[in-house]
């Protein structure tokens, strides 16, 4: 309907002078009804022109009735309002979100965490104490019947301390991950920080049950892994390091090491941040291709399992490899 109003007023504005007089308040009114047509139908302003006329180009604003210009702009202003509602509410494109939930600061003080860090510590120093001791074949028969109390005692000490460093050194990791958190969401994109922030072992069973082909999801279970897990390497990575500075620059060495100066302890840093950076990079590859293997097994447990076992093993992994290369890494 609105194209044929707006092909009779091409025909009237192709029409003589005097017919447009003769016409005037015909043109005017028909101007504005095919004004109201087009704002039924939804054509915008800008797009008038392809229908062969503007709303003022009649001859109602110069020659109709006084109530003609009124009439135009209270449609012009109809339309605008109707096309700006239409632009800010239907044609509005909906926003994806990132929904992140940071982790309190004291999160590895809690009583849950730190008991298992306490548990797992204990246990990684203590249990080798309980293997038996290889007999010896070199050794005599009255080796054998000697009394128990002439045997050197065990020493409970040393594995003690070692628990207790291995204690503070995964709170402080965990610690400065929180921290690492709290640094991405303020200085990057919700998206990284999403990205960064991610569960891992969640995001696995969610793309379970997408039916992704085996290849494809083993490489996205990895590519989220890495991504997840990269805050936690880079919190490992910087207390490792602290922990050089401190035993090259501040602490005493013992009376059976040399003293260095500070030529030799710079050098002796370098190697270690360098065996430190090696490891953490191995870690991180190794973690990433044991969830993508585990998750084969199970979506969400196995991807954590494999996780974990993948970052223990990128370290010795490195080792290995790099004593083969002639080139060892600094302990």
């Amino acid at each position: 309907m609105a194209v044929g109003i707006a092909l009779l007023l091409d025909l009237a504005a192709r029409a003589p002078r005097g017919s447009l007089h003769s016409h005037a308040t015909l043109s005017a009114a028909a101007a504005a009804s095919a004004a109201a047509a087009l704002a039924a139908a939804g054509v915008p302003l800008s797009a008038r022109h392809l229908f062969g006329f503007v709303a003022y180009c009649d001859a109602g604003a110069t020659y109709g009735s006084t109530d003609t210009p009124d009439l135009v702009n209270d449609l012009n202003s109809k339309i605008f309002d109707s096309i700006h509602g239409i632009s800010t509410h239907d044609l509005q494109v909906p926003i994806k979100e990132y929904p992140f939930e940071l982790k309190p600061l004291h999160f590895a003080f809690t009583f849950k965490h730190l008991s298992l860090t306490t548990l797992r510590a204990f246990l990684l120093y203590y249990l080798p104490l309980l293997e038996p001791s290889p007999p010896n074949d070199d050794e005599d028969d009255d080796d054998f019947l000697q009394d128990d109390s002439e045997k050197p005692p065990v020493d409970l000490v040393t594995p003690f301390h070692k628990s207790l460093q291995q204690i503070a050194r995964e709170t402080s990791v965990v610690t400065t991950r929180r921290v690492l958190e709290r640094i991405a969401v303020r200085h990057v994109s919700d998206r990284t920080a999403w990205k960064l922030l991610k569960d891992a072992a969640k995001s696995s069973k969610r793309k379970a049950e997408r039916g992704m082909s085996i290849p494809e999801y083993t490489y996205c279970v990895a590519r989220t892994t890495i991504r997840a897990h990269a805050l936690g390497v880079a919190a490992a990575w910087v207390i490792q390091s602290l922990v050089q500075v401190y035993k090259c620059f501040i602490s005493q060495p013992d009376n059976d090491e040399e003293l260095l100066d500070e030529r030799e302890k710079f050098k002796l840093f370098g190697k270690k941040i360098y065996s430190v950076t090696i490891k953490c990079g191995f870690s991180l590859v190794f973690a990433s291709i044991g969830a993508g293997l585990g998750a084969l097994v199970h979506p969400m447990h196995g991807q954590w399992i494999g996780c974990t076992l993948g970052d223990f093993a990128g370290p010795v992994v490195a080792i290995l490899i790099f004593e083969k290369l002639q080139f060892p890494l600094e302990s």
